[in-house]
């Protein structure tokens, strides 16, 4: 690499911005997705994109079950430009059923945002999200959404924000008013970065907006009650702190209304220049992969099959964690130690897609899959590089699968198949039993609701489910582990590459299992690549 191409290669990484927004149900991801689309000129109006001359209805929400529901149930990446800068939206499902993918998918992002509900404050599936984020370590930004309702006080729920999640918190925007007064927010800073400075008192409320802009019905009250506000923040909260935030130690926070667009502009501003670029990866020895220096690399964290149901394509969703991807070029698939011709790769937006020629670190690729990839797949120029595997969640919900219709057990088979490599669901059998009326582990109830509608709608093949009682599974490794020996209140069965696991139905049947059998290792995890 010439020191042109390097420059280059440096420039496009720099520019980047990778992240997710995780919240609660309803606490106005989707809208907020979208806003940030449309500032970033990415779509024309909310909830459409012009694409071909064309105005097609796509959001984030792509597939028809989210749009009947009105809930995200997978992840679909986005992105759009910014001021210069390119982002890389990974908008993840906010049901709690489907938290392993919101999981997967966070591994690809840099930085998340974590939207919050300014009347409900933090809920359960925020707290479970941040604890994801918080283990990787990567800096999480806060918005505090819906003030155009009546809420809490914004101070209030920076305080539940820090008690319950322990971490910091340092106020970017205040709002001015809120409720049916919500008139728009404050930029508290200037320079934001290494020398960021507090801006001064009166240039703050010199902002607000008086009754002849439409804005504030009584806006001399509300100056008295935004000194005290501005005057308690630097006093009694943290100091601006980049390199906290990068850290992930201290959350930069910002308060606005996505359904009104009010505070969008602001928290895209902040963003950019706080949230880091892509950085190093650390491979599975630890040596660290770094974005520019090292060639072409990155791993698949989601594979979704029949985004384009009329061709029953298969995509997998590619992060490119280092050097410049080029259509065409041929890398190395370390997991089965195979070359792989790269020649149809697309950017994606929701449902939408579009060849592309070239990609830098921080983006993420579609490729077209026959089934040779795997989530948790590294893809490298050099052999050498493998990322960390990404591990499957433990089961919590089990069912026996029945098919209606013996004429259809091909395309059963074949979307029990795809599907489970999605990672939507797990397909269990019993030992020497095949695929005859396997057993399905899912997280949560709804993804064998979606299993049973794709199934239906995009195979063609309905099927009946019959939950059983079962509530927890372990891997087993150990010498001397027979698959078909029962425990008490268990069932023991093999996953597709033929690991075997227990079923049991409590905790305290596991823990009676571990104490009968200290030789074997009851693990909750089995790792991607393994499947």
């Amino acid at each position: 690499m010439d020191d042109s191409e390097e420059k280059k290669l440096r420039a496009e990484t720099q520019r980047r911005r990778t992240f997710a927004i995780i919240s609660h149900p309803d606490a106005g991801k989707t809208t907020l997705t979208e806003k940030l689309l449309l500032h970033g000129g990415a779509i024309h109006l909310a909830g459409t994109v012009k694409a071909r001359g064309q105005a097609r209805h796509v959001t984030s929400d792509w597939m028809e079950l989210e749009r009947q529901r009105g809930i995200s149930i997978t992840s679909s990446v986005l992105q759009f430009d910014w001021d210069g800068f390119r982002l890389n939206l990974l908008d993840t499902p906010g049901h709690q059923d489907f938290s392993e993918d919101t999981y997967r998918t966070l591994a690809a992002a840099d930085a998340a945002v974590m939207l919050i509900d300014s009347a409900k404050g933090v809920e359960a599936q925020t707290k479970k999200l941040f604890a994801v984020c918080r283990r990787r370590g990567i800096p999480i930004f806060t918005f505090v959404n819906k003030l155009d309702r009546p809420g809490r006080d914004p101070i209030d729920l920076l305080h539940e924000v820090e008690e319950v999640l322990g971490i910091r918190t340092v106020a970017v925007t205040w709002p001015f008013g809120q409720g049916p007064d919500f008139a728009g927010v404050a930029t508290l800073f200037d320079h934001l970065g290494p020398h960021a400075q507090r801006r001064p008192l009166h240039d703050i409320v010199a902002k607000l907006p008086g009754p002849a802009a439409g804005g504030l019905s009584d806006p001399g009250k509300l100056e008295a009650r935004l000194a005290e506000e501005v005057e308690l923040l630097e006093h009694a909260g943290d100091a601006f702190d980049h390199g906290r935030i990068l850290r992930g130690e201290l959350s930069p926070a910002f308060f606005g209304s996505a359904w009104n667009e009010k505070g969008v502009d602001e928290f895209l501003a902040a963003f950019v220049g706080l949230a880091p670029a892509p950085g190093p990866r650390h491979t599975t020895t630890g040596a660290a992969v770094d974005p520019v220096s090292h060639g072409f690399s990155g791993f698949v964290f989601k594979i979704q099959a029949n985004m384009d149901p009329a061709h029953r394509d298969r995509l997998a969703f590619l992060r490119v964690c280092s050097g410049r991807f080029e259509r065409g070029m041929t890398v190395r698939n370390v997991r089965d130690d195979k070359d792989m011709r790269l020649s149809m790769p697309h950017q994606l937006f929701g449902k939408e897609r579009q060849v592309i020629e070239e990609a830098y670190p921080g983006d993420v690729i579609g490729l077209f899959d026959t089934g040779a990839l795997r989530i948790g797949d590294t893809l490298s120029e050099e052999p050498s590089v493998e990322f960390a595997e990404l591990p499957r969640f433990s089961p919590e919900i089990f069912a026996r699968l029945r098919s209606k219709d013996a004429l259809k057990r091909k395309q059963l088979e074949k979307g029990l198949l795809q599907l489970s490599q999605e990672g939507a669901i797990q397909v269990f059998a019993l030992r020497d039993g095949g695929l005859r009326d396997p057993i399905l582990g899912a997280v949560g109830a709804l993804q064998l609701e979606v299993l049973q509608y794709r199934l239906r709608h995009e195979y063609g093949a309905e099927i009946v489910l019959e939950r059983l009682p079962y509530s927890v599974a372990r891997w087993i490794e150990g010498t001397g582990f027979d698959p078909g020996e029962q425990e008490v209140d268990a069932l023991c069965v093999v996953d597709r590459d033929q690991n075997p696991l227990a079923l049991f139905k409590s905790e305290w049947n596991l823990s009676y299992a571990q104490g009968r059998h200290p030789e074997w290792t009851f693990s909750p995890t089995a790792m991607a690549t393994n499947r």
